[in-house]
């Protein structure tokens, strides 16, 4: 009887550890992994995140807009020309003197990118372009870029293909580019100095309504589209310069005499 009871304690005590041992099993151990925090890699405290790439804050004097494209395009219909349907057109206007050629040198620079069938543009956009550069360069002893000027709707249209922020070919807000009154002049690159100054050089010209510019943020240009009546304005700005220099020569310079005796110039 005594062995009897002794075998089933033994066997309660084996059943017991069996199945302990797989309620055991059904909670394996994991170690946990070592993950390295970015507030311990060297360099960086605790607590601090890194912070993303900064953005350029961008706050225009002169910002885009729709009601900037519909002044521009009334102004091509004010003065009555025609958006420029394709190089033939293109071609035309240029025998015809209509269209002239943007002349590049110590102030003025194109993109290389702009072929050179589109590197004209109307007379008084082109005066527009001598006077601003010439002032650029006495100020900063650099050149302009000039990234774009007249354009073909053809030339437009493509353009749209691949950017959607391009103004459209057609319609109340189309690219003034069509009618060859508007030049693109680079901005990307220039210091804080230097953009100022254009955005003070070109904002008496807007007040006057003589030209329309936009600084566009995708291209990182001044887009300046110029009145007719700049050429006007520019001719009787010359007259007046040329009177005050006219008025500043006396009539006469007075010669001293030579004494007749010595040969020498009286005083």
């Amino acid at each position: 009887m005594k062995v009897k009871v002794q075998r089933a304690v033994v066997l309660s005590i084996l059943l017991t550890v069996a199945v302990c041992g797989q309620a055991f099993g059904l909670h394996r151990y994991v170690a946990p992994r070592h993950v390295r925090h970015a507030s311990l890699r060297p360099g960086i405290q605790p607590g601090v995140r890194r912070s993303r790439a900064r953005r350029v804050a961008w706050n225009p004097v002169f910002r885009p807009s729709h009601d900037s494209l519909l002044r521009q395009n009334l102004e091509i219909d004010r003065m009555d020309l025609p958006r420029i349907q394709n190089d033939e057109e293109l071609e035309q206007l240029k025998a015809s003197q209509d269209l002239v050629p943007i002349i590049a040198g110590k102030t003025l620079r194109f993109d290389p990118r702009l072929a050179p069938n589109r590197r004209y543009c109307r007379p008084w956009t082109r005066d527009f372009l001598g006077d601003i550069s010439e002032a650029y360069y006495q100020e900063f002893h650099t050149s302009l870029q000039v990234n774009s000027a007249v354009r073909t709707v053809q030339v437009q249209k493509k353009l749209r293909r691949h950017n959607r922020n391009v103004a459209p070919e057609t319609g109340e807000t189309a690219s003034s580019h069509l009618a060859g009154i508007t030049v693109d002049l680079q901005r990307r690159g220039m210091t804080k100095a230097q953009v100022k100054w254009m955005e003070e050089y070109i904002m008496p010209l807007k007040d006057a309504g003589l030209v329309e510019p936009e600084e566009e943020r995708h291209q990182w240009v001044f887009h300046v589209a110029v009145s007719g009546r700049y050429a006007d304005w520019r001719e009787s700005k010359m007259a007046v310069a040329t009177s005050s220099e006219e008025a500043s020569i006396p009539d006469t310079i007075a010669i001293p005499s030579a004494d007749v005796s010595t040969g020498e110039p009286q005083q």
